[in-house]
């Protein structure tokens, strides 16, 4: 039997509640595969097949802006992100054209394009729009934020 790997298509800044929803998705998507024992927490997080995509588009490219500030009250989803990525070994593609139109960029695209600096957020990583037309070939649940 084929599963169906969900694929979380993040449009939302990181301000909206629908990015916290789809972060909040994301982990307990992931916790829910280890307490299933489809997947163990160990396998997880030895860089084994993470059957869920993440790819941050539009407005949620701000996430990966490793200088966006976040008050003390307020949840740092920047950092959640990398938390879960870490924990889980999840990749997390940003679009370069809209990272870049927001004023994020890593080093390559700094010097390509130019700039004084890069922000992108460690974790975080800048991709053309063909990853995620990859993601979405397989067998996938699309599931926009």
């Amino acid at each position: 039997m084929t599963t169906t790997t969900p694929l979380l298509l993040i449009t939302a800044d990181p301000s909206h509640p629908l990015a916290h929803i789809a972060l909040r998705y994301a982990r307990t998507y992931l916790q829910s595969l280890s307490m299933n024992d489809k997947v163990d927490d160990d396998s997880l997080s030895k860089n084994q097949h993470i059957p869920l995509n993440i790819f941050f588009y539009a407005d949620a490219a701000n996430t990966a802006n490793r200088l966006r500030w976040q008050s003390a009250d307020q949840m740092n989803i920047t950092q959640q992100w990398q938390n879960l990525a870490e924990h889980y070994q999840l990749y997390l593609p940003v679009c370069v054209s809209t990272a870049l139109s927001r004023g994020i960029s890593d080093n390559d695209n700094s010097a390509r394009h130019q700039l004084n600096s890069e922000n992108l957020a460690t974790g975080f990583s800048l991709v053309g729009l063909s990853e995620l037309a990859m993601m979405m070939q397989g067998d996938c649940r699309l599931i926009q934020f």
